[in-house]
């Protein structure tokens, strides 16, 4: 008998890099607990994980986002982001 080669396992989608001009939201579960969140209000405001937010700047590990709000803008760690759904 011979022996049926296993399926190869599905690749995840290799997640866009996020780079300057990226539209983007904050990843609720990446956020919560953190640092940043320990520093801000205890509630998320909705429209920092409905989107969409530009980055401006990158800078180590950081991204500095501006909101279509009038808020100010705000810097955040790069793994609580995720890329806006186009």
């Amino acid at each position: 008998m011979a022996d049926a080669a296993p399926a190869p396992a599905a690749q995840p989608q290799p997640q866009t890099p996020l780079k300057k001009g990226s539209l983007v939201r904050v990843d609720k579960a990446a956020y919560i607990g953190s640092l940043e969140a320990s520093a801000s209000e205890a509630q998320l405001p909705a429209y920092l994980v409905e989107g969409p937010g530009e980055i401006l700047a990158i800078k180590g590990d950081y991204a500095q986002l501006r909101w279509r709000r009038p808020v100010p803008d705000v810097w955040l760690r790069l793994d609580q982001l995720e890329a806006f759904p186009a």
